[in-house]
């Protein structure tokens, strides 16, 4: 099981994605989280398939329900899901995404 901890910043309801292979090409899905969008998306997004991991933006189901289900077009929850999927599926390495204002030019 890949577990992934999301903290989207400026909203503060921070969510816990589990991806567990269940089989050779399917994978459950887990959102643990305050938020009622994401919630929401949760249920929408009980299982993914290996293909999934390689479907485009606008093809992709989790950014089609993602979009039915926030609000907040810049919630990094989807983006997360996929990561933790391309990690359970042996697709990629477990390294955090980091995202840091710049306050000033020395930054």
């Amino acid at each position: 099981m890949t577990r992934l901890i999301i903290d989207p910043g400026a909203c503060g309801t921070q969510v816990t994605v589990e991806v567990q292979q269940k089989d050779k090409k399917t994978f459950s899905v887990k959102l643990e989280s305050e938020c009622k969008m994401v919630q929401k998306l949760g249920f929408e997004l009980e299982e993914l398939t290996l293909m999934d991991a390689f479907r485009r933006l606008l093809e992709n189901p989790v950014y089609t329900k993602g979009a039915a289900c926030l609000r907040h077009v810049a919630c990094p929850v989807p983006a997360g899901i996929l990561k933790a999927l391309e990690v359970e599926a042996g697709l990629a390495v477990p390294r955090d995404v980091t995202m840091h204002f710049m306050r000033n030019k020395s930054e």
